[in-house]
């Protein structure tokens, strides 16, 4: 992960990683088997660029993070973007514009993916958790009501399956 995080810093330093990848690191690590890198299926960089929100600047950003790390499944995103692509990817009505990373990250689909983190120019991790921590650390599986609804949080449990991921995974209902 700190090559991951150093890549991000090279490219773009104000960006950050998270989401999946942080959420398969610490529940694997404390409540599953292990953490499987090569089993990550993406790793979502996010960024905040409100005078470029083209699909071309997710793809420049992508590509320079494909340069410097090949092999790593990049995904990065402009969340000052976000609302240009939102409704028609997620469906739904469309969504106002985010504000800043932290608005971004704390519209993410659970409460313990709600977290990104970069290395500030001292190699120091710097936390965004929004939403705070205590589900990505104590293994809490909650809908995160902000963005995702109730059937789309449904969909995404069946997918990832998180119980028999982490078997000691729990699930709370949200608020």
């Amino acid at each position: 992960m700190r090559d991951v995080l150093q890549a991000v810093r090279e490219v773009r330093p104000d960006a950050r990683a998270g989401a999946g990848v942080l959420r398969d690191l610490v529940w694997g690590t404390l409540f599953g088997s292990g953490f499987e890198p090569g089993k990550v299926r993406d790793v979502d960089v996010v960024f905040f660029d409100s005078r470029d929100v083209s699909r071309a600047n997710d793809d420049r950003v992508t590509a320079l993070l494909s340069e410097h790390r090949p092999g790593i499944p990049w995904e990065a995103k402009n969340q000052a973007a976000v609302h240009t692509w939102y409704a028609r990817k997620f469906g739904g009505e469309p969504v106002e514009p985010l504000t800043s990373i932290e608005d971004a990250v704390g519209t993410w689909p659970e409460t313990a993916t709600a977290v990104a983190v970069r290395l500030d120019a001292r190699d120091r991790i710097e936390v965004c958790a929004p939403l705070g921590l205590d589900d990505l650390l104590n293994g809490v599986w909650r809908r995160n009501p902000r963005r995702i609804s109730e059937e789309q949080s449904q969909a995404r449990f069946r997918r990832h399956d998180p119980l028999t991921r982490w078997p000691g995974v729990r699930v709370a209902r949200s608020s």
